[in-house]
Parts: C-alpha cells; structure tokens; sequence
C-alpha cells in the first residue's frame, strides 16, 4: 500500500542550523495494516507525516501509494486518497459552517461539483449513520456550528470527515494529544471502529505509550530521522509501555538495546 525508499529531508543545509529530519529512511505499510509510530521531539515522525502527505518534498528516495509513484504528487492531489487528522482540533473543520455543511465538504472532496445544493437527503442519512456510531449524540445536532462542539467532538467530526470517502491512507498526528482523558478514550475508541469497519490503512504518531502497545498491528521508534526499531506480531503481545520508555532512555543514554532485551 505505502513504500518509502531512501527518503531524506534536511532543512536549511549547509548552514549553522542544518538539519537531517529524514535520512535514507524506508518503511512499507500494506494493506489495511494500522501502525503506531513513537519517537522524542525532533525524531522526524512530523517530517515524515508531510512527505507522505507532501506538505514537504523529499530531497531524495521515492513514495508509493497502491503501487503508484507520488513522489513529485502536489499534496492536493495526495489529499484525494490519504485523509490527515491533526492534533488541534480547530484544524480539521470550519468554525462557522454546521456539522452538516462540514460534512459535505467532506463528503465532496476531489469530486467536480457545480453550483447546486450539495447536502441531497440520501448523503444526510449517510452523515447521520457515521455519526451515530460516535455514541456522541452529534447525529441529532446536524445544525449546530462545529465551533459551539467540545474538542473531543469537534476531534470525533474531523476524523469522521478524513475517513467518510474511505481514503487509501490515513495520517493521525497525536489526535489525541489535546484532548481530555474521557474524550481522548472515545476518539481512539472511534479511531479503532473506523479502521477496522473500512479496513482502512493506518499509521498514527502518539506519545502514549499505552497507546503505542495497544493500538494497531506494528510498532515503530525513530530517533534522528531513522527508524531505529519495530515490532510486530506475537513480540509486540508481550510489549509493556515501561520497555518502550526503556527504550526511550537507551537512545537518551547512547545504548542500544536488542529487542530480546526490550522483550525480555
């Protein structure tokens, strides 16, 4: 589904302040696969996020998606087949428009549209299903403006709009992060609903360390722009958050762990 080769970023080179955010990283992600992606600040798992994405061009290596090469793609073309959820919740919806409107621009990304009503009776009973399943109450507040909602259903509208035209990939940059306990459980609850209803392509940046052992199918560190290690299948069972903080402190420290020594 996704294929990064070699692919590098780096900022202001040649200068005082260059640096390496990405170097000749390569990752593969198939098919309804949901991975969990961890790192400290300054790791590259936001570089990493716009390159797939294409806010920022590659300075070298290629990206692939279902098979295609998006590497030069501009990233409102990329749009058409990978939704992106943001940590602030402001960023994923339109303060001033209905849940209904903003759902309908959703719902008509990357389709010509001409000068007509856009909300037709069969998409507004679509709207209302996606919503139900939030257990949020939001179906029935089609009307409200998206900007009186809490964060974590202002979060809960974003995601249902990345994931309404069933995207070939979906990018969730700490979706969590900004959220209040309570609304951040039922956010990842509905991130785990979705993915698995659409069988839709996940890779997710957390801080959470539990969500790191509990969420998706693979697990991935970076440290300096590499990936320094992952975990999947029957290993990742027996992942506990304090051998990831582990982790964290050897590459603080400067030494390196095998995994039989983070799984042990």
């Amino acid at each position: 589904m996704l294929r990064l080769e070699n692919v590098s970023v780096t900022f202001n080179a040649g200068t005082p302040n260059e640096v390496k955010a990405l170097q000749n990283l390569s990752l593969f992600v198939e098919d309804g696969e949901f991975i969990t992606v961890i790192g400290s600040n300054g790791a590259g798992k936001s570089t990493l996020f716009n390159v797939i994405s294409g806010a920022v061009q590659a300075d070298s290596g290629r990206i692939e998606l279902d098979g295609k090469d998006i590497s030069y793609s501009p990233e409102f073309r990329r749009s058409h087949d990978i939704g992106r959820v943001f940590q602030d919740p402001r960023l994923g919806t339109c303060p001033g428009l209905t849940i209904r409107e903003n759902l309908s621009l959703a719902a008509i990304h990357g389709r010509n549209v001409g000068l007509r009503r856009d909300v037709k009776k069969a998409e507004e009973a679509w709207f209302f299903e996606r919503l139900q399943h939030q257990h949020l109450g939001l179906e029935h507040r089609l009307d409200a403006d998206v900007a009186l909602l809490s964060g974590g259903q202002r979060q809960a509208i974003t995601l249902v709009m990345a994931t309404l035209t069933k995207p070939k990939l979906l990018l969730l940059d700490e979706h969590t992060a900004a959220l209040d306990p309570n609304a951040a459980e039922q956010v990842v609850a509905l991130t785990t609903e979705l993915a698995e209803a659409d069988d839709l392509c996940v890779v997710m940046i957390t801080h959470s360390m539990q969500q790191a052992c509990e969420l998706g199918d693979r697990v991935i560190m970076m440290n300096r722009g590499r990936i320094e290690f992952e975990i999947s299948g029957e290993e990742r069972k027996n992942l506990k958050p304090a051998d990831l903080i582990d982790r964290f402190h050897s590459l603080q420290d400067g030494t390196e762990l095998s995994d039989a020594q983070l799984l042990s």
